[in-house]
């Protein structure tokens, strides 16, 4: 028992901006194609309304959901914006929901995807080829050399090495 006292060590913020852009233009398309599929049967009573927004145009009702979805995701990565990236001396936090133990992380390395959007992403050693995403650099407050410096230091502090002390 820690008797309520959580040891919360917060190494990425998220800006603002970008996550606050991304709520507005999915709850703006999500707006945009309610209004769409509700507008043929506008006259035709709140049942009607209802029935084509959920079997009208399916394709327009998966891209409802998609944004309902996606306005969701950046809420709630607004709503962690200032400590993202965390860790309790045991795991690795990334947001809420997904989490690492420190002992298996091997490195943070800076890659591309196949779209050029460059991230920083965590090699895990758990007999997996691939590596997991951290965090996407346009999102970053912290500087991504910041990051993987303060997550090195966390698996390092935890194998017992002083790596604030060493040089790559």
């Amino acid at each position: 028992m820690t008797g309520g006292f959580s040891r919360q060590i917060v190494i990425g913020r998220l800006k603002a901006k970008p996550l606050l852009a991304g709520q507005l233009l999915c709850a703006l398309a999500a707006t945009a194609l309610i209004v769409r599929q509700a507008s043929m049967a506008w006259g035709d009573g709140a049942d009607a309304v209802l029935r084509m927004l959920l079997f009208g145009n399916l394709l327009a009702t998966a891209a409802i959901a998609a944004a309902l979805l996606g306005f969701a995701a950046f809420f709630r990565a607004w709503r962690r914006r200032d400590a993202f990236i965390w860790h309790d001396g045991a795991r690795l936090y990334r947001g809420a929901s997904d989490s690492w133990p420190l002992p298996l992380i091997r490195d943070v390395v800076m890659a591309k995807n196949d779209l050029g959007i460059a991230s920083l992403r965590l090699v895990v050693d758990d007999d997996s080829e691939v590596t997991r995403e951290l965090v996407k650099l346009y999102l970053l407050a912290d500087s991504p050399e910041a990051v993987r410096g303060g997550v090195m230091f966390a698996v390092a502090g935890l194998r017992g090495f002083p790596a604030g002390s060493a040089m790559n």
